[in-house]
């Protein structure tokens, strides 16, 4: 087939506009991936590269690093430094840069303000296109209680909770109506107890705009209930307030979804992501061998029905809680964007997630685009046979994926940040192994930006080749520079009975760290060594600065010791 010009492609495939300008309102792994993930789109399908123009958003602090996602787009505007509160999470500037770059869209990521609905509500007021949700719709996912009572109106099983039966649409502004709403919050302590009382004890109790660790407490009993209520209604002051029965020994299972503005909803399989460290993703894998197959297509079907019931359009992800024992599950959250473990995916189903939320924003059916049908098994000559997504199979994987976040934390000491100059990441892309970085050599992770710099993928025909492909090339890593990274920390977990034997939930690394069950070995000449030359490095700096300080004052000082030095 010869190439087509992404005007032909878009009119071709049934879209409705044409978007070739793009700013990227993110940076570090995120504008990284995008960037790379939709230029690739460009030359495959279209044979051209630059059919697409990436405009990103960067700050001083990013420019000093020698970001990697800056040297990718065709050009850059810089924002002021610091915090995200002044460039990547400040809607009103990317909004003002949208505009004054002339772009057709913006791709916010994940993370800064991908999940505001402010930004997409001022971009459209704007007559700009945004690759994600609506603002109603996202403004609805984030209310902790709205979102529950959608996904059970969508018949989607939900964890005992007090609003157990309450149902409601969504609203044109993305609230959920009043009275339906009120029912499905608590309003005093003794209610909280009665419902304790019928969903049983252990309970979380939470603020639904709490977040951060603030307004919610867990309780095991009624007196420690009476304390939870008076510490949550305190810590998050007129924030509703709603109870949920918590779900001990789960596993965290996802199903990525991909909505258009067709009303038509695909399920592109799931991950699990159980290895958590405080409910922060350290290894990422698919598909979910610890669930059966059905069990798993009814997970995929009642998370369409939702996505497809509230109108969600891009690529978003409902989130749920297993119990590898009773084989239930219960509905956690819709996360409305795309998720940094979004390869795993990709990878699983050949279809490039980035290029398929821009192709969804162009008013492309998703029935229309290429990747997605392949995915169905449809034949390359074949356009136009339908796709039922409600009913229709896809062709099941024949490969496990693995996928090992890479960040700039210190294992030893409780995996704190730490940042500073990046000299050189060596690492060997493999037939079943790959990975991308968000700096390159001589780069540098700055007090702003994100601890993942990296992340790698590994897989294989079954769990296990993965596991020991992605273990054989952690183990050939190295990051030369000022930063930790806990490299040596995860092929350590990799070869644990637990994660070998998948018996793991989302509680197993706490408890790991908590115990130090797992600790780094260090090769005790090494340590003399490094030791000795950090010592003479220290000493050397300190004689260097006292000669400098003498010269400085026209004296001699310790000139005479030069030689010793």
């Amino acid at each position: 087939m010869a190439p087509q010009s992404l005007e032909e492609y878009v009119k071709s495939r049934g879209g409705k506009r044409v978007l070739r300008r793009i700013l990227i309102a993110n940076n570090g792994m995120a504008a990284t991936k995008a960037i790379m993930s939709m230029r690739q789109w460009a030359f495959l399908e279209l044979g051209d590269a630059k059919a697409l123009e990436f405009i990103a958003m960067a700050s001083k602090d990013d420019l000093e690093a020698n970001a990697e996602f800056i040297r990718l787009a065709d050009a850059f505007v810089e924002v002021p430094a610091g915090k995200n509160t002044n460039n990547y999470k400040n809607v009103e500037l990317i909004v003002e840069t949208a505009k004054k770059q002339k772009v057709d869209c913006v791709w916010p990521g994940w993370g800064h303000a991908s999940e505001d609905p402010a930004l997409p509500r001022t971009l459209a007021e704007a007559g700009i296109m945004f690759l994600g949700p609506t603002a109603p719709v996202m403004h609805a996912l984030g209310d902790k209680i709205a979102s529950t009572i959608l996904a059970q109106s969508s018949k989607v099983p939900c964890i005992p909770w007090n609003g157990e039966g309450v149902t409601a649409d969504i609203q044109a502004d993305g609230s959920i109506p009043e009275e339906p709403f009120k029912r499905a919050c608590l309003q005093s302590c003794e209610e909280a107890r009665q419902c304790a009382a019928r969903i049983g004890y252990p309970v979380v109790l939470k603020a639904s705009e709490g977040g951060g660790g603030k307004g919610i407490r867990k309780c095991a009993n009624d007196e420690e209930l009476k304390t939870g209520w008076e510490q949550v209604t305190t810590e998050v002051a007129g924030s509703p307030v709603f109870m949920m029965q918590l779900c001990t020994g789960a596993r965290h299972l996802e199903v990525q979804l991909v909505g258009d503005e067709h009303g038509q909803v695909v399920a592109l399989i799931g991950r699990d992501c159980s290895t958590q460290r405080r409910f922060q993703k350290i290894f990422e894998e698919g598909p979910p061998t610890i669930v059966p197959r059905d069990t798993f297509l009814e997970m995929e079907r009642a998370a369409q029905r939702l996505t497809q019931n509230i109108g969600y359009v891009g690529a978003g992800t409902v989130e749920y809680l297993f119990n590898a024992e009773s084989k239930e599950f219960y509905f956690l959250e819709l996360n409305p964007r795309l998720q940094v473990e979004h390869p795993v995916t990709e990878e699983l189903t050949g279809v490039n997630l980035p290029a398929t939320q821009l192709q969804v924003c162009m008013g492309i059916p998703l029935e229309n685009i290429p990747q997605i049908r392949r995915f169905y098994g449809k034949a390359n000559d074949d356009t136009t046979s339908p796709i039922k997504f409600l009913e229709d199979n896809y062709v099941y994987p024949p490969r496990h994926v693995i996928a090992a976040r890479i960040t700039a934390e210190n294992p030893d000491d409780g995996f704190k940040p730490t940042s500073g100059q990046i000299n050189r990441i060596k690492f060997q892309s493999s037939v079943s192994c790959w990975g991308y970085f968000s700096v390159g050599a001589n780069g540098s992770i700055h007090e702003y930006a994100d601890s993942q710099f990296g992340h790698i993928f590994a897989h294989g025909g079954n769990r296990e080749e993965a596991r020991k492909a992605l273990m054989l090339s952690l183990r050939n890593m190295d990051v030369v520079g000022d930063i930790r990274n806990p490299v040596e920390y995860l092929v350590e977990l990799l070869g644990m009975n637990a994660f070998i034997g998948n018996t793991i939930d989302t509680s197993w690394l706490d408890g790991i760290i908590k115990e130090k069950s797992v600790e780094l070995k260090y090769d005790d000449a090494d340590v003399v060594f490094y030791a000795a030359v950090y010592r003479a490095m220290r000493m050397l700096k300190t004689r260097q600065e006292e000669v400098l300080s003498a010269l400085g004052k026209g004296q001699l000082g310790p000139l005479d010791q030069l030689s010793s030095m």
